[in-house]
Formats: C-alpha cells, sequence, structure tokens
C-alpha cells in the first residue's frame, strides 16, 4: 500500500470516529434524563435540560386546548397531598391515561423552559384500586326516582360503566346505567385503570342541578352489582 493509499486510509478512519461520536453524543443528550425535584426546578437553574420529576397533580389545574393539556404538579406532604407552596406548569400532547387527574402522581419527562415549564414528552401517573361494597348504594333508577329530594345530598349510587371512559379534563367522566336509567359522572381525578364499558361501580358524591352525579372521591370497582 503506498502512502497516498495510507493518508487516505488514515482520513476516513478519522471521519469515521468522529461521526460515531458525535452520533453517540446525541443519543446520550436526548435519551439522558436527570432526576430531580420540583422544587429544583423552580429554581431556573434547569433550563433547556432534560428532566424527570414527579409529583401530584394539583386539582383545578388542568386545562385542554386540543390534544394538548397543562397542568400543575406540586410535591407530596406527610399525608400524600400537594403542597401548594411550590408548583411547576406542565405541558403535555396526547392521549392521557385513564389514571391521570387530580390528586394522583404524576412522573413527567421532558425539556425545561424559562420561566420554569416542562414540556413533557413521556408521563406514567400512578393510581390505586379501589374496591367497595355496593351495599347501601342507591341504584340510578333509585337516585332518578328521588332526585329533587337528593340533590346536593352525599349518597353513593351504583351502575355499570356504559361506553367510553374520558379523561379528567372532560366534562362528562363516564356515564353509569342501572335498571334501566343512565346517569352522567363528573370526576377530574385519577381512576383506576380497569375501569371501562360494562364495568360494576360505586360512586359517591351527590346530584347537582343539572342533574349529573358530581363524584367527591375516586370510583370503586364492585364486582357483586347485578342488572
Amino acid at each position: 500500500m503506498n502512502k497516498k493509499a495510507k493518508r487516505r486510509l488514515v482520513v476516513m478512519g478519522g471521519i469515521i470516529a468522529i461521526a460515531m461520536l458525535v452520533i453517540v453524543a446525541i443519543a446520550g443528550a436526548g435519551g439522558s434524563a436527570s432526576s430531580v425535584t420540583v422544587a429544583d426546578v423552580a429554581t431556573g437553574s434547569y433550563q433547556g435540560k432534560k428532566v424527570q420529576v414527579s409529583g401530584v397533580v394539583v386539582a383545578d389545574s388542568i386545562e385542554k386546548d386540543g390534544a394538548r393539556v397543562t397542568f400543575d404538579i406540586a410535591p407530596e406532604d406527610e399525608s400524600g397531598a400537594p403542597n401548594p407552596s411550590v408548583r411547576l406548569r406542565v405541558g403535555y400532547e396526547g392521549a392521557l391515561p385513564a389514571t391521570f387527574g387530580a390528586g394522583v402522581v404524576a412522573i413527567c419527562t421532558g425539556d425545561v423552559d424559562n420561566p420554569p415549564f416542562l414540556n413533557c414528552t413521556e408521563m406514567v401517573t400512578k393510581c390505586p384500586s379501589k374496591y367497595e361494597s355496593a351495599e347501601g348504594s342507591l341504584t340510578v333508577k333509585g337516585l332518578l326516582d328521588q332526585a329533587d329530594a337528593m340533590l346536593f345530598e352525599d349518597t353513593k349510587v351504583c351502575g355499570y360503566v356504559e361506553g367510553d371512559v374520558n379523561d379528567a379534563s372532560s366534562a362528562i367522566r363516564f356515564t353509569i346505567e342501572s335498571q334501566g336509567a343512565t346517569l352522567n359522572v363528573v370526576y377530574n381525578g385519577g381512576l383506576d385503570e380497569q375501569i371501562a364499558d360494562g364495568v360494576a361501580v360505586v360512586v359517591s358524591g351527590h346530584l347537582d342541578s343539572d342533574g349529573n352525579f358530581v363524584a367527591t372521591e375516586q370510583p370503586a370497582i364492585d364486582a357483586s352489582i347485578t342488572k
């Protein structure tokens, strides 16, 4: 092999090595995320960086504009509730998991803007399963038959989920049916991912003036309910 060929081979090898280093650097920068707290991001020192941060979704902070949802997360206090003294605004575009809602823990990964705002590209939510007996609860028909007397009265209603379960930003979360009557349920918290069309549930809350049932706690699954 002559000197010119050797030189060309060395140059080509150097170019390939540099290209591989650039690819590795780009992949590493895009794939790694620093695990930080809400308070860490709030300091403003993570602008332009990719982070993973977890916090409790703050009630009444969820806003939806088309496919994009924005909400606040805050660190948990000793009781598991959000600590409102420190908040981080998060933007997420995509289908929301059924478990997403006010009061649930959201683990969000994305890039930080300034002022501190997280453009979330990956989100995982945690919502515990809940089971409860339907004993003592009203059927949908039983509740609606005495609607005037039950308006804004705390009670429990049982039935089967009918149709789709919407995300937490929707005005109506889902509809339940029992004894031939249906009732829309309003709830912006997290749901057990098992709650879907045909699943028997027990919901605590009250009937409002629009004829909807406003759930005041996480709806529970109950396999003993019969149509």
